[in-house]
């Protein structure tokens, strides 16, 4: 199993940032990838960015250069910088890990609140 606790939502004005860390704990060596997500009131969870064990990133179309994911190994800790916030970056962000042979997160943080006012 393993265990993942998100921190650093909060409230935020428009172009403003924010940075999210998710610490996993427990089985962590069968987790081929960490990445966030996020939903929005009324509609489906999707990817933010992911990064692979390996280090390789995949990025949303909609994150591509204003959210930056990041880790420290030593930590078990991923990042999620996101800068020039906007109003529609308004959402639950969750953290997410998958083990090795899945295409889809495992495991699943709370989540954090995220709220850009305008």
């Amino acid at each position: 199993q393993v265990q993942l606790v998100e921190s650093g939502g909060g409230l935020v004005q428009a172009g403003g940032s924010l940075r999210l860390s998710c610490a996993a704990s427990g089985n962590i060596f069968s987790l081929n990838a960490m990445g966030w997500y996020r939903q929005a009131p009324g509609k489906q969870r999707e990817l933010v960015a992911s990064i692979t064990s390996g280090g390789t990133t995949n990025y949303a179309d909609s994150a591509e250069g204003q959210f930056t994911i990041s880790r420290d190994k030593d930590k078990n800790t991923v990042y999620l910088q996101m800068n020039s916030l906007k109003p529609e970056d308004t959402a639950v962000y969750y953290c997410g890990a998958r083990r090795y042979g899945s295409s889809y997160p495992n495991y699943w943080g709370q989540g954090t609140q995220v709220t850009v006012s305008s």
